[in-house]
């Protein structure tokens, strides 16, 4: 089993940043890719970016390419969201998830593992 959980949500004002993390415990072993994903309310969960733990491989969504970046700390088992230039359509719950293999995706499904998830808010 692994254990995800985010922190690091809050309002923001827009053009404002924020760092979200995510800390990784148990199994890590099951966790060779991690990705961030977002829910706004009333609408579908999407797909925000995802990092492989070993070789660093990176993809991001179109809508924050540039704005955001993933990155990941092996020592201490956490990833992290900078989130840069944000604007109120980024607004949503945002969630870390993890798969065993090594190879980054947009696709939910394939994920094992889900953190409960931070709240960004950005106003106007």
């Amino acid at each position: 089993q692994v254990q995800l959980v985010e922190s690091g949500g809050g309002l923001v004002q827009a053009g404002g940043s924020l760092r979200l993390s995510c800390a990784v415990s148990g199994r890590t072993s099951s966790s060779s890719t991690m990705a961030w994903f977002r829910q706004a309310p009333g609408k579908e969960r999407m797909f925000v970016a995802s990092i492989t733990w070993s070789g660093g491989s990176t993809y991001y969504a179109d809508s924050v390419k540039g704005r955001f970046t993933i990155s990941r700390d092996n020592a201490n088992n956490t990833v992290y969201l900078r989130m840069d230039s944000l604007k109120p359509e980024d607004t949503a719950v945002y969630s870390c998830a993890a798969r065993a293999t090594a190879f980054v995706s947009d696709y939910d499904f394939i994920y094992d593992y889900w953190g409960q998830g931070t709240q960004v808010t950005v106003k106007t």
